[in-house]
């Protein structure tokens, strides 16, 4: 006996070594943020306060807020932040999204907050909680092929992180009493939705050092969330970063590296009967690094500023396959803080692309932060951040969104989707907004859960992105029309965006013009390519007024009013 508790001291001994020296090579990863400080203080929200719930539509976007009372209005003095989505790929108009819920933000106790529709995103439910008095963060949630939801949820044991995966058959409304799924901090979860032989199979994976069955930081279920197997370790140890599945069920696992960003490969994974082994582990050169707890002057000072992203193309053209990586880096050369860089691989994982820059400003002040990515079934690769380069100088942020339709060779001029907010308002105890933002694409457009300020606290979201459809039928293409987009914002100070489609390559003219009919300002004089284009208009030498924006292109003419209020 005294010598078995011997060996179990020296093991002990080892493994603390092993994370002394991670530590040292890895300091940011090693900041324990889920820790539980405040104790649980029922507030029953029929008791609270409320407010009209934010609602806004603009161009190609629309959005709802999802923490609302039955009556559909803001809940005032709560605050919610690191949104997840789930999406019935069967029925779209089936959505759930889960998120961190702070009853109060005078108390940093979370729970696993979640709101349901089956409208498409019109009108949310919002429940309350999973498991009403639990300390509950970071949330994760997914579907599977046949519709039923998973909400992959970490909570504290002493000084052990652990994870809970509660499944959904009603679209959201109800979840089961949970299954244990090993577990540790800054977990993600993907399930296999193909028709190969891993289809149903569950994967987790999370940071390593504060995991609870070291040196393991990777788990599955092969059995429909009934249990989880035993845990194995990641080569190379990626952190903060997602999972995918590929089209023939390999698995793949992204995250920051010890220098570079890592990407993992398996093609075990899949089968029940074997252990999780890992076929490659390749670098990813995103040509900068992941950031996190950057301090007061940025967006999120205690939080991460954006996750890596994995994503697989299940198109079925020549793209089909295709592994593209993604994350806001702070670029490896210059001083700007923060771009959105990606790099794509056409070989499984076993080579990567040249990085590119998604983000178009020219600033080098400007925070593009919160990049997060997901691809449509046709292959169109979606790209969402907040981004401070409407307001310099601040960290106030507006939604913004590229895409591409060439496997991220090329990409769209960026569109501002949202107003701008303070990311600093409303924080439950917490500097920051959470760590990820969380979207899911379909052929139709992207689904978008993300919080945000507007209500002057923080709120989560359901967004929208309908995209022109193309002359082959698909969103994202070379639109079937001619389509001139109302400005954002509107009213406006001092500038605002206009987007706007030519079905075909032309010439074309967009011109500003006064109420007596004086031109302002030319944004476009000559030929375009067929496409989605947008522009943005600084009009700060401009006197506040009303105005209008014409669009000519061949026989097409149109005309719309825009206000400039100072």
């Amino acid at each position: 006996m005294n010598m078995a508790r011997g060996l179990n001291a020296i093991l002990t001994m080892m493994l603390c070594a092993s994370s002394l020296i991670a530590q040292n090579n890895q300091p940011l990863r090693l900041q324990r943020q889920e820790l539980l400080d405040d104790p649980y203080v029922p507030l029953p929200r029929e008791t609270r306060p409320t407010s009209p719930a934010y609602q806004f539509s603009s161009g190609i976007f629309t959005m709802t807020q999802a923490n609302v009372d039955s009556a559909g209005n803001n809940i005032v003095g709560d605050a919610a932040n690191e949104p997840s989505i789930a999406v019935d790929r069967n029925n779209p108009n089936r959505i759930a999204i889960g998120w961190r819920q702070f009853n109060t933000i005078t108390n940093n106790f979370r729970q696993a907050g979640y709101a349901y529709t089956a409208d498409g995103g019109q009108s949310w439910t919002f429940p309350g909680v999973i498991e009403p008095g639990i300390f509950r963060s970071d949330p994760v949630l997914g579907s599977d092929a046949d519709g039923n939801f998973y909400y992959n949820s970490l909570t504290v044991s002493g000084s052990d992180y652990l994870c809970n995966v509660f499944k959904s058959t009603d679209g959201g409304a109800t979840w089961n009493a949970g299954t244990y799924a090993q577990g540790g901090d800054k977990q993600w979860m993907v399930i296999d939705k193909t028709n190969g032989a891993g289809r149903g199979n569950i994967y987790s994976n999370w940071t390593s050092n504060f995991s609870v069955c070291l040196p393991g930081f990777f788990t599955r279920s092969t059995d429909g969330n009934v249990s989880y197997d035993s845990c194995v370790v990641i080569p190379d140890d990626p952190f903060w970063g997602t999972l995918d599945v590929g089209v023939n069920s390999e698995l793949y696992v992204a995250g920051a590296g010890n220098t570079d960003f890592v990407l993992a490969k398996s093609t075990t994974a899949l089968d029940s009967t074997q252990i999780v082994s890992w076929d490659t582990t390749t670098v990813v050169d995103l040509d900068g690094q992941i950031v996190a707890f950057a301090g007061s002057s940025s967006p999120n000072p205690s939080g991460l500023h954006g996750q890596t992203w994995v994503a697989v193309d299940y198109s079925s053209g020549p793209t089909s396959g295709n592994v593209y990586v993604l994350c806001s880096v702070q670029p490896d050369t210059g001083t700007d803080p923060l771009d959105v860089h990606f790099s794509r691989s056409t070989d499984g994982g076993l080579t990567w692309s040249a990085p590119v820059r998604v983000n178009d400003d020219t600033t080098t002040t400007a925070w593009q932060w919160f990049g997060t990515m997901s691809v449509a079934p046709n292959g169109r690769i979606d790209v969402v951040w907040l981004d401070t380069r409407d307001n310099p100088g601040t960290v106030l942020s507006s939604l913004y969104y590229s895409y591409s339709m060439d496997a991220g060779v090329t990409w769209t001029p960026n569109m501002r989707l949202s107003n701008s907010f303070d990311p600093h308002v409303g924080w439950p105890q917490q500097q920051k907004m959470g760590d990820y933002y969380h979207m899911v694409s379909d052929n139709a457009g992207a689904h978008l859960a993300w919080a945000a300020t507007f209500n002057g606290e923080q709120d989560v979201y359901y967004g929208h992105i309908t995209l022109p459809v193309s002359v082959d039928g698909n969103p994202g293409g070379n639109p079937s029309r001619f389509w001139l987009a109302q400005n954002f914002p509107n009213p406006f100070n001092p500038s605002t965006t206009i987007q706007f489609s030519l079905p075909q390559s032309g010439h074309a003219l967009l011109r500003v013009y006064n109420t007596l009919g004086k031109e302002v300002a030319t944004f476009v004089s000559g030929n375009l390519n067929a496409g989605t284009h947008s522009v943005n208009w600084d009009a700060s030498g401009v006197p506040s007024g009303v105005y209008f924006y014409r669009l000519q292109s061949g026989q097409f003419s149109q005309t719309k009013k825009l206000v400039l209020l100072r």
